[in-house]
């Protein structure tokens, strides 16, 4: 297949100004985005495609020019102004839209912004989907005569809409009652929402990161600086930490001793929890940064577990083809499909603390079982043309390695997609192996 000229990972994303993170950009991709979906819409059907954001302040000016490329190709649209990404989702799937657009840089600095886009069924666009609206936006923007074109309105009660969806995934019997949280919004699109459903659970909830400026968000503050949540949990003697990347897709937990829990730690609790429960449904799935730790403590379970490519999307792939439930990476993007149909963090919180409500337990217990291995990561600058992976010093060195690691640790050799580089990773029983591993690996790729 091709290579995606304007589409990454997860949607369009950049820096504000630069291509083609630019108005005139943003309004094609709009225009394109309208003109596949009146392609695909039935004889007298308008689409309608909903809009939400996060807290930047070049929202406005990225919400204006979608909405004038989508009104352009005759689409209507329905704004909510700053929603969680995943609530975009759930909104398009419940309202019956043809399609939800998220404009959100993630965890990102306030400098950048991008485009996310969900289909009808509040899942992220395939690959064939992408394509086709990059080949829309070759064609230019040709406006609908005016009678066509497409109206906008606001849909003033979204975040309730998203607050209550939230609640209805914890279980009507359970409560948060005597439990004291802290919850770092990181200045971003869920801080009207997130406190609103811990403490309507029952939980005495302290916000943080609910002041945004257009300018601070995850400026020192959310699931990307975990130095915050871990100092706050402890100074307002908080019993549990939550903590958000910008457009709430992320998480990461901290315990009353400001111990830190990250995506694969969270990912072991919910699914041997769930197994506990009889409610896994088949096994997990990680992705390839996944830390060896975890897949020993599944193994140990007797939970079948699968790796994906790295990103949320990939990881839902799987999930689909093999009709799992549970799955997520190390960076906090965790995914229970039996809740929601793409990553929340809101909702993978609750998922955790159902399991320490009905067990009984704090967050080291229920994670006590898996041990994350040490893991050494070093990006080596490499030519892009350089055949480094046919190196007879590289296979050396990894074959040496690789026997040394049987069972003990893994390796990770990974280009990057974005830069000149190839990042070694290595995971070991003692971070001592882990960098010699990755330092020896690395100067053989280097050589």
């Amino acid at each position: 297949m091709n290579q995606r000229k304007y589409f990454g990972t997860d949607g369009v994303r950049g820096e504000v100004g630069v291509a083609p993170i630019t108005p005139d950009f943003i309004m094609q991709l709009g225009h394109a985005t309208g003109r596949v979906l009146r392609s695909q819409a039935k004889a007298g059907k308008r689409p309608s495609v909903l809009i939400g954001k996060d807290t930047r302040i070049s929202g406005y000016m990225l919400e204006a020019a979608l909405e004038a490329g989508l009104s352009a190709a005759g689409v209507d649209t329905v704004l909510t102004g700053p929603l969680p990404t995943p609530a975009i989702a759930y909104l398009t799937r419940a309202l019956r839209l043809q399609a939800g657009l998220v404009i959100s840089a993630s965890h990102n600095p306030f400098q950048d912004n991008g485009i996310k886009f969900f289909n009808h069924r509040g899942d992220k666009l395939s690959d064939a989907a992408e394509f086709e609206i990059e080949a829309e936006i070759d064609h230019g923007l040709r406006c609908v005569p005016s009678g066509e074109l497409g109206k906008a309105k606001r849909l003033n009660d979204a975040p309730g809409r998203y607050v209550e969806f939230c609640k209805r995934a914890f279980p009507s019997e359970l409560s948060l009652s005597g439990l004291k949280m802290v919850v770092d919004c990181a200045h971003g699109a869920a801080y009207q929402v997130a406190p609103a459903v811990f403490h309507e659970l029952g939980a005495e909830v302290v916000s943080l990161g609910v002041s945004p400026d257009g300018l601070n968000i995850n400026k020192g503050v959310g699931a990307t600086h975990s130095e915050y949540i871990a100092e706050m949990v402890v100074k307002h003697e908080a019993d549990i930490g939550v903590a958000l990347d910008g457009d709430a897709d992320r998480l990461l937990m901290a315990d009353a001793n400001g111990t830190l829990y990250d995506g694969d730690q969270l990912v072991y609790i919910i699914a041997s929890h769930r197994k506990m429960r009889g409610e896994l449904g088949g096994g997990v799935v990680g992705t390839q940064m996944t830390n060896y730790g975890l897949e020993m403590a599944f193994a140990r379970r007797g939970v079948e577990f699968a790796r994906a490519r790295v990103g949320d999307r990939y990881v839902l792939e799987i999930l689909r083809e093999k009709q799992w439930l549970i799955g997520g990476e190390n960076s906090g993007h965790i995914l229970c499909l039996d809740r929601h149909t793409t990553g929340d963090a809101i909702i993978a919180a609750l998922e955790v603390l159902r399991a320490l409500v009905e067990r009984g337990v704090s967050l080291s217990e229920a994670a006590k079982d898996v041990s994350l291995l040490p893991q050494e990561l070093i990006n080596v600058r490499i030519d892009k043309a350089s055949p480094w992976a046919d190196k007879p010093g590289v296979k050396a060195v990894l074959a040496d390695w690789e026997s040394q690691l049987v069972g003990r640790g893994r390796i990770l050799l990974r280009p990057s997609g974005t830069e000149p580089v190839v990042r070694v990773m290595v995971e070991a029983e003692d971070a001592a192996m882990a960098r010699s591993g990755a330092e020896a690996i690395a100067a053989a790729v280097a050589a």
